[in-house]
């Protein structure tokens, strides 16, 4: 793991913290390591949820028992009934 660059201490006196920032605020940002976003960013991050949801749901069904399915589904099916019965 690469170690960490150490940030300086903000300055206590107020002349010197104003100095302090205003080189922070002029120096380039790096963005270098950053990939590149698509165009449409919000359909690209509903397809990586998919992706993720599909692969989810299933190691979930595998690791659960038949105990802590049931367990689920019954949970499941109060909130609906619950829902159902406020309206």
């Amino acid at each position: 793991m690469p170690k960490r660059d150490k940030q300086k201490k903000r300055p206590k006196d107020v002349n010197q913290l104003a100095h302090f920032l205003g080189e922070l605020s002029t120096q380039a940002p790096i963005r270098e390591s950053l990939p590149a976003l698509p165009s449409n960013l919000s359909e690209y991050m509903s397809a990586i949820g998919r992706k993720g949801g599909k692969i989810g749901g299933k190691r979930r069904l595998k690791t659960m028992s038949a105990a802590e399915r049931k367990k689920v589904a019954t949970k499941a099916a109060r909130a609906r009934w619950k829902k159902s019965k406020s309206r």
